[in-house]
C-alpha cells in the first residue's frame, strides 16, 4: 500500500550563550570548538561532529548545559550513523540529564529520525516518551500522524486508531488519517466505519486503487456482491499479477454467490491461490460453476482435486462430483463419491440422499469395500422410516445372488416363510448346491438340493435340482439314488428346456454301468451317441463304455466293433481300446488276431500304462500256442522294463511254469525262489513255495526243500491254520463294513502273526478301515508298510490313500515322494492325473517352480481333465511365472485361467488381467476388470482389495486424484487383515498426496 510521504523536520536548536569579557581564553576556545561541532552536525557531518563533541565535552562542567548538549549531540550522531550502541547512548543521556531542556527534544528528534528512515518500531518507542502537551496545533498534528502511522506500521491498530481519530478533520493530514482509520476498521471487520472513511477518500488518486480493492472485498464480505463486482472489475485491467489474482477471486466468488456461474468461471480460473496453491474451497467453487453449466467433465476435473476434505464444502463437492460422474455414466466413480458424502454428517439431507444413491449403485455395480447386502441392510438400519425401505429390502436377497454369495442369501431367507421368499429360497438353495458341487463338497451340495426340491415353485429350478441331485448321488457312489434322480429328471417336461438334458442319456448310461446293468448302459450310451456327435471326448468315451458293456456281457464281437469305433475317433484312450480289442479277440478263440493286435499295440503305444498288461497277456498267449521262447521274451521284457508292476511276480510265476514244463528244473527253482524272496507274503510267493516243493519231490531232493523252506518266514506249516483263521475273522468284519471291529481284528492278527501269511493284506485292510473311521494319522504306518513291500495289487490304492492323508495335512515333504510313486506305478489314468495335478502344487509350494510348471503342462496335455484341474494347472504356471518374473508367460496363463476358472481362482485371474492392463496403460479397461471383481467376486476380499490398489493407480494416471486417494484410504480402513495390501496402499497414498500438496494447500501429507 502507498501513503503520502511525510516530511520530517529535524529541529536544530540553537543555543545562544552570553559571553562575558571575564571568561578565560581556554573557555573561549572550548566554546569556539563547541560551535564548530554544532556547525558540523547541522551540515550532517555526523562522524566528524560526534568525534568533536566527544573530544570537547570534558572541557565543560557537569552542571553546565553545554556538557549535556555535547552528550545529546554525540548520541544523536550515533543514531544517524546507525551505530550499534546509539539507542543506549541516548538512554544514558536521558538518565544522566533528567532536567535537561533537551530531553523532550531528544525524544522527538530521535523518533522523527527513525520515522524518516522507516524504522517504525523504533520510532513508536521514542514517540511514546514525547510530552506533546505544549506543542502548537500544527506540531501536535504532525506528532499525532507520525506516531499514529508508526503504530499502524507495527500493527498496533487500536492505539494507532486513537491518534488517527484526532486527525480525521485535519486539513493537512485528514485524507491520510481517514484512509488509515478506515483501513483499521476494515481489518477489524468494522465494515460500516471502514466504508464511511474509505469511501471519503475513494476518489483520491493516492488511495483510489487500494480503497477500491478494500471496498470490493468489504462488499463481498457484507454480501453486497453487486457492489463487490462494481468495485472489483475496474481494477482488473491494470492490476499487477498478485493483485489481479486476489481481485479475480472476489469478483468470481461474487458472481458465484449471485448464481451467475457462467460469468464466475473466468474470474475463478484467474485466481492463482495463496503462494501458488489453491485450497479445496477454490476447487469446489469452480467445479460447482461448471456443474451448473452442465459442463460435467470440467466440473469433475475440479471436484476431484478436493482431497481429504472433511467439512460441509467437501460433502457438497463429493455429492455433486458423484452426480457429474453419473451424468457421464461413470458408476464406479460415482459410487465412491456418494460413499464419501454419505459418511459426512454436516448436511443431513445430502448425507441421506448420498446414502440412498450409494446403496442403489452398490446393488447395480457391486461394492468393493463391503458386501452389497451389508450395505443395503445398513441403509435400512440407518433410515428405517425411509420411503425406499421396501425397495431396498427387495434388493438385499437379489444382491446376494448377483454377487454369488448364496450362503449369505440362504441365511437371510432362512426365517422368511412367505411365498415370495420361499420361491427365492428354492432358487438360492439350488445355486448354493451347484457352488458346493463345484468345490467337491458333494454331501452339502446334496443337502441344499434336497432343500431346493422341498419348495417346488419353479418347475425349471425343480428340474435342474433333480438333475444335479443325481450327479451328486453319483459322486457319492449312491448309484441307485442317482438312477432315480436321472429318471425323474428325464420325465420332467421342463427338463428338455435345460442344457443338462443333452447329458441325461450319458449320465444314465454311466449310472447303469456302475450298477453293472450293462444292457441298459449300452442302450443309454447308444441313445447319447445318436443325438450328440459334436463332443468328440464324450463320443469316444461312449464308444469305449459300450464296448466295455459288451465285453462284460461276453458279447466280444460287438465289443470289438465298438473298440474299433473308439480307435477311429483317435481319442486319448486309443491304447486302452486297442488293448481291450486284443483281449476280446482272445476270448472269441481267435488267438492269432489277439497276438497280432497285442504286438501292434506294443509297437504303437510306447508310453501306454497298459504295456505291462499287454506283455503279460501276450506271454500267456504264446504259452497257449506252445511258443515258449516268445512267451519268455515277453515275460522278460515285462520284468526288466516294469519292475514296479504288480504283474512282475505273476510273470515270474509263469516263467517258472514254462521252465518246469520244458524240464529246465533248475531255472524253474531259481525263478520260484526269487519270487519267494522278492514278494514275500503274496499269493504268488505262496504258490512259488508250493511249486518248489513239487519240483524237489519230483527230483527226490526233499531234504533240500526242507532246508530251504526253514528260511521262509512266512511259511509255517504248524501255524498256518491258526494264521488263516485269525485273518479271515478280521477280513469278514472288513467286508461287512464293520470298520471298528475290523480294526481290532487286524491289529490282533498283526500282533500275533507279524510275519504271517496275510500280513500284506492285513496292513492294507487295517489302514483302509482306519481311513474310513477318519483316523488318518493312525492309518499312515500301515499304508507305509504296504508301499515298502514289493509291488502288489494293493500298492496303487495305498499310494493314492497315503498321498491323500499327507495332502490333508498339507505335508508336502512327505506327500511328494508318495505322489511321485503313484504317478510312476499307477495303472489308473485317474490316479495318474491326481498325482500329477498335486505334484505341480507340491513343487510350487516348495518353490521348485521349474518342476511345478513342467507338471502343470503335462496335466494340461490330457484333454480329458476337468476344468477345475485345468484352471489349477494354469494357475500354477501363472504363479510360477510371476515368482520368476516371467510376466509374458504369466499373462498368457492367467488368460487361460480366466476362461475356465470359478470362485477365488477367477478373482485372482481377473486381478492379474487388471494388473497387466494397467502396465499397458489401458487404465479404463483395467478399472472395468477391477469393477467386475467387486461386482461378482467381492467375497474374495484379498483379490478385491489388491484390485482396488490397481484401480487407485489407474485413476491417478487418469488425473482423478480424488478417486485415487479415496480408494486408497478406504483400503486402509476396510482391509487391515491384509498387511501386504495396506503397505502398498500407504506407499501409493503418500506418493500421491506429496505430489498433490504441491498445488493444493488443503492436502496434508
Amino acid at each position: 500500500m502507498n501513503h503520502k510521504k511525510v516530511i520530517v523536520h529535524i529541529f536544530v536548536f540553537f543555543i545562544t550563550y552570553t559571553l562575558t569579557a571575564q571568561k578565560t581564553a581556554v573557555y573561549t576556545n572550548s566554546l569556539k570548538e563547541y560551535n564548530s561541532a554544532v556547525e558540523l552536525y547541522q551540515n550532517k557531518a555526523f562522524v566528524a561532529a560526534q568525534q568533536k563533541f566527544n573530544e570537547i565535552k570534558s572541557n565543560f562542567d557537569e552542571t553546565t548545559e553545554l556538557k549535556a548538549n555535547c552528550e545529546f549531540y554525540a548520541a544523536n550522531c550515533a543514531i544517524r550513523l546507525e551505530q550499534p550502541n546509539s539507542d543506549e547512548l541516548m538512554q544514558n543521556f536521558v538518565k544522566k540529564y533528567p532536567t535537561s531542556t533537551k530531553q523532550n527534544s531528544a525524544f522527538i528528534d530521535v523518533a522523527n529520525y527513525y520515522f524518516k528512515i522507516g524504522k517504525y518500531p523504533y520510532a513508536a518507542k521514542w514517540y511514546s516518551r514525547v510530552d506533546a502537551d505544549n506543542f502548537t496545533h500544527k506540531t501536535k498534528e504532525e506528532f499525532n500522524f507520525k506516531y499514529g502511522y508508526s503504530l499502524f506500521a507495527t500493527k498496533s491498530y487500536d492505539k494507532a486508531k486513537d491518534y488517527f481519530s484526532t486527525l480525521l478533520n485535519s486539513q493537512q493530514y485528514g485524507a491520510q488519517a481517514k484512509y488509515y482509520y478506515g483501513f483499521i476498521a476494515y481489518n477489524k471487520d468494522e465494515y460500516e466505519t471502514a466504508d464511511k472513511y474509505l469511501g471519503e477518500v475513494a476518489e483520491d488518486d493516492s488511495y483510489k486503487k487500494e480503497v477500491s480493492y478494500y471496498l470490493a472485498d468489504m462488499n463481498f464480505k457484507l454480501g453486497k456482491f453487486d457492489k463487490a463486482i462494481e468495485n472489483g472489475l475496474p481494477l482488473l485491467e491494470n492490476a499487477k499479477q498478485i493483485e489481479h489474482s486476489e481481485i479475480s477471486k472476489i469478483v468470481g466468488e461474487s458472481y458465484f454467490n449471485l448464481q451467475q456461474y457462467k460469468e464466475a468461471i473466468p474470474h475463478l480460473k484467474n485466481y492463482k491461490g495463496k503462494n501458488g496453491k489453491w485450497n479445496n474451497t477454490d476447487y469446489y467453487l469452480l467445479g460447482y460453476s461448471y456443474y451448473k453449466q452442465n459442463d460435467f467433465e470440467n466440473a469433475i476435473n475440479n471436484f476431484n482435486k478436493i482431497i481429504g476434505g472433511n467439512n460441509s464444502v467437501a460433502q457438497n463437492a463429493y455429492y455433486h462430483l458423484a452426480e457429474c460422474y453419473l451424468k457421464l455414466d461413470k458408476k464406479q466413480e460415482a459410487l465412491n463419491a456418494f460413499r464419501n458424502a454419505s459418511q459426512m454428517n454436516f448436511e443431513e439431507d445430502i448425507q441421506k440422499d448420498a446414502w440412498l444413491n450409494y446403496a442403489k449403485l452398490s446393488y447395480d455395480i457391486g461394492n468393493p469395500y463391503k458386501s452389497v447386502p451389508e450395505v443395503l441392510q445398513e441403509y435400512i438400519d440407518l433410515y428405517p422410516n425411509s420411503t425406499y425401505k421396501n425397495e431396498i429390502s427387495d434388493l438385499i436377497v437379489s444382491s446376494y445372488i448377483t454377487s454369488n454369495n448364496f450362503k449369505g442369501a440362504l441365511n437371510y431367507l432362512e426365517n422368511k416363510k412367505d411365498t415370495k421368499n420361499r420361491k427365492l429360497f428354492q432358487k438360492v438353495a439350488f445355486f448354493r448346491a451347484v457352488e458346493l458341487f463345484n468345490e467337491g463338497n458333494y454331501t452339502s451340495a446334496k443337502e441344499n438340493l434336497e432343500n431346493s426340491l422341498a419348495f417346488p415353485f419353479d418347475n425349471h429350478i425343480t428340474a435342474l435340482s433333480t438333475f444335479w441331485k443325481g450327479e451328486t448321488n453319483y459322486r457319492l457312489n449312491n448309484f441307485e439314488d442317482a438312477l432315480k434322480d436321472f429318471k425323474n429328471f428325464s420325465s420332467n417336461a421342463e427338463a428338455q428346456k435345460t442344457d443338462e438334458f443333452n447329458l441325461i442319456n450319458y449320465n444314465l448310461a454311466y449310472t447303469y454301468f456302475k450298477l453293472k446293468d450293462y444292457s441298459n448302459a449300452i442302450e443309454s450310451f447308444k441313445n447319447y451317441v445318436a443325438e450328440n456327435t459334436d463332443d468328440i471326448i464324450k463320443l469316444n468315451d461312449s464308444y469305449l463304455r459300450i464296448a466295455d458293456g459288451y465285453f462284460a456281457t461276453r458279447n466280444y464281437s460287438n465289443a470289438i466293433t465298438y473298440y474299433n469305433k473308439a480307435i477311429d475317433t483317435k481319442g486319448s484312450d486309443v491304447d486302452y481300446a486297442q488293448f481291450q480289442k486284443a483281449i476280446s479277440y482272445g476270448l472269441t478263440g481267435n488267438e492269432s488276431s489277439k497276438i497280432n493286435e497285442l504286438n501292434s499295440f506294443l509297437n504303437t503305444h510306447s508310453k501306454s500304462i497298459y504295456r505291462d498288461d499287454a506283455l503279460y497277456v501276450l506271454g500267456n498267449s504264446y504259452i497257449e500256442k506252445n511258443e515258449n521262447n516268445l512267451a519268455l521274451q515277453n515275460f522278460d521284457r515285462l520284468i526288466s522294463d516294469y519292475k514296479r508292476s504288480p504283474l512282475v511276480s505273476k510273470a515270474m510265476l509263469k516263467k517258472g511254469l514254462i521252465y518246469y514244463n520244458i524240464d529246465q528244473n533248475e531255472k524253474a527253482l531259481s525263478t520260484y525262489k526269487n519270487i519267494a524272496s522278492q514278494f514275500p507274503n503274496t499269493a504268488e510267493a505262496i504258490q512259488a513255495v508250493k511249486n518248489v516243493r513239487q519240483i524237489y519231490v519230483d527230483l527226490g531232493r526233499v531234504d533240500e526243500y526242507a532246508a530251504w523252506v526253514k528260511n521262509i518266514n512266512f511259511v509255517n506249516v504248524s501255524n498256518a491254520e491258526l494264521d488263516n483263521d485269525s485273518y479271515e475273522s478280521a477280513e469278514k468284519q472288513y467286508l461287512q463294513n464293520n470298520h471298528k471291529k475290523a480294526i481290532s481284528g487286524f491289529q490282533k492278527y498283526l500282533e500275533s502273526f507279524p510275519k504271517g501269511l496275510h500280513t500284506l493284506q492285513a496292513n492294507f485292510y487295517l489302514a483302509q478301515s482306519l481311513f474310513s473311521e477318519n483316523q488318518l494319522s493312525n492309518a499312515i504306518p500301515y499304508y507305509t508298510e504296504v508301499i515298502n513291500k514289493e509291488q502288489s495289487e494293493f500298492t496303487e490304492d495305498t499310494l493314492s490313500r497315503l498321498s491323500l492323508i499327507y495332502l490333508e495335512k498339507n505335508d508336502w515333504k512327505k506327500a511328494i515322494p508318495v505322489l511321485e510313486r503313484l504317478e510312476n506305478e499307477s495303472d489308473s489314468p485317474q490316479n495318474i492325473t491326481f498325482a500329477k495335478s498335486n505334484l505341480m502344487k507340491g513343487y510350487y509350494e516348495n518353490k521348485n517352480y521349474e518342476k511345478a510348471v513342467k507338471y502343470a503342462e503335462t496335466v494340461l496335455s490330457n484333454s480329458k481333465i476337468e476344468d477345475r484341474i485345468k484352471s489349477d494347472a494354469h494357475i500354477i504356471i501363472a504363479r510360477s511365472a510371476i515368482k520368476t518374473n516371467n510376466e509374458d508367460k504369466a499373462r498368457k496363463a492367467y488368460k487361460e485361467v480366466e476362461k475356465i476358472a470359478s470362485g477365488e481362482l477367477k478373482a485372482e485371474a481377473l486381478y492379474y488381467n487388471a494388473y497387466f492392463e494397467n502396465k499397458d496403460g489401458s487404465y479404463r479397461v483395467s478399472n472395468q476388470i477391477v469393477q467386475k471383481i467387486a461386482a461378482d467376486y467381492a467375497a474374495y476380499k484379498y483379490w478385491a482389495s489388491k484390485g482396488l490398489i490397481i484401480m487407485a493407480k489407474n485413476y491417478y494416471q487418469l488425473n482423478d486424484a480424488y478417486q485415487a486417494t479415496y480408494i486408497l484410504e478406504s483400503v486402509l480402513k476396510n482391509f487391515t487383515e491384509f498387511n501386504d495390501v495396506t503397505e502398498d496402499a500407504k506407499s501409493e497414498l503418500k506418493s500421491i498426496k506429496t505430489e498433490q500438496a504441491k498445488t493444493n494447500e488443503s492436502v496434508k501429507n
